[in-house]
């Protein structure tokens, strides 16, 4: 289990990244939703020990991950936003490199390590291909095959989709959940279904702080008969956004649909919608705005 306790990070410039979060994060699937400029990866990069927080304190099991970085590292697995690799190299090159430095040193064990993640990433075809020739979909596919070498028990994966087409963004997160079953794994993302499809347990981040936290499907029941659906004109839209509490606006076909938070009906040409996951989120993220 990982445990966070008013954790605060204010950068030289005075920005405050994170105010005051504290998360309990369980074994399993962890989603951490949050826009850009959340504070999302200021937030991963203190757990994965790449920067010291102003103040608070995160734990790991028995480890103190501040004051003992180095036992974090050792059961770490971590695939950041952006990663560099070596482009001339092959994958299955690079990996072996990386077994090396993770402080697996016997040839044999290291040989078993790498091709076991080769075909668990489904990269055992393109293993002698050069990494400047992978596609965004395998780059991110090596990203946690390198994550995963050494049996990590904690596995951060910084906006892992991200400009994936769909069926790699498939078959990344079917790799995602598949490893999920026995290690903690936080999903930190700005995709909602990315979340919605894989993490039995959330928080949204919006400015710094934590805004909500949950099971989805409760954060979601939690929305019932509160979120309100209505087609307008777009010129109609200045004019719904001063009256009513708009918490997503879209383009369908053409016309703009907006949804509203609202305990009550909120009159004229209003429909009820269900709440999904994304109305949890962007009703969170639009009080997150109003209170700055």
């Amino acid at each position: 289990m990982l445990t966070i306790q008013n954790l605060t990070h204010v950068y030289g410039n005075g920005t405050r990244a994170l105010d005051d979060v504290s998360l309990i994060v369980p074994k399993g699937m962890f989603g951490l939703l949050g826009p850009n400029g959340a504070g999302k990866s200021t937030l991963m990069r203190s757990i994965a020990t790449l920067q010291t927080p102003t103040s608070g304190s995160i734990r790991f099991g028995d480890i103190d991950v501040i004051a003992e970085p180095e036992k974090l590292r050792r059961v770490l697995g971590y695939l950041p936003q952006d990663f560099g690799v070596y482009p001339r190299v092959s994958c299955y090159d690079m990996l072996n490199h990386m077994a090396v430095l993770k402080g697996i040193a016997g040839a044999r064990e290291r040989k078993e390590t790498v091709e076991s993640l080769l075909n668990q990433t489904n990269l055992w075809s393109v293993r002698k291909k050069a990494l400047a020739g992978f596609s965004g979909g395998m780059r991110q596919r090596f990203g946690i095959a390198q994550a995963l070498i050494g049996n990590p028990e904690l596995i951060i994966v910084d906006e892992p989709t991200a400009g994936l087409d769909p069926e790699e963004r498939n078959r990344f997160l079917n790799l995602l959940a598949e490893i999920g079953e026995n290690v903690v794994i936080i999903l930190s993302t700005h995709i909602v279904e990315d979340v919605s499809d894989l993490c039995p347990r959330m928080a949204v981040l919006a400015g710094g702080k934590i805004q909500l936290e949950g099971a989805p499907v409760e954060l979601m029941q939690s929305l019932n008969g509160r979120v309100w659906r209505k087609v307008i004109d777009k010129s109609e839209l200045e004019g719904h956004g001063s009256a009513y509490n708009i918490i997503s606006t879209r383009l369908f076909a053409g016309q703009t649909v907006i949804h509203v938070l609202s305990d009550a009906h909120p009159g004229d040409g209003f429909e009820p919608a269900p709440g999904g996951l994304e109305d949890v989120y962007m009703a969170s993220v639009n009080t997150a705005r109003h209170a700055a």
